[in-house]
């Protein structure tokens, strides 16, 4: 099962959470942007609908793939301002 791990920091003058490279808006306070994250992650937990997908590939071609609404990540959130502080 895929793991999706939100990252709670500092960031543009107040606190936010990522995912990989992609940052939340900007919470004034390190407790929201906390709740926001875990907001988040209990998101990633509902299911959802069965659907069929399509996208496309780096060699332009198209795939569709069938998607599972029950198939959800596990979750964990991370919180780096008190790994930055130890």
């Amino acid at each position: 099962m895929a793991l999706v791990t939100y990252h709670v920091d500092e960031h543009d003058g107040g606190y936010a959470y990522r995912y990989g490279d992609v940052w939340s808006e900007t919470f004034p306070t390190h407790d929201n942007a906390l709740a926001a994250a875990r907001s988040a992650a209990e998101r990633q937990q509902l299911e959802g609908s069965d659907a069929e997908i399509s996208f496309q590939l780096a060699d332009g071609s198209w795939r569709t793939e069938h998607a599972s609404g029950g198939d959800r990540p596990d979750t964990e959130i991370v919180d780096d301002t008190k790994a930055s502080s130890e």
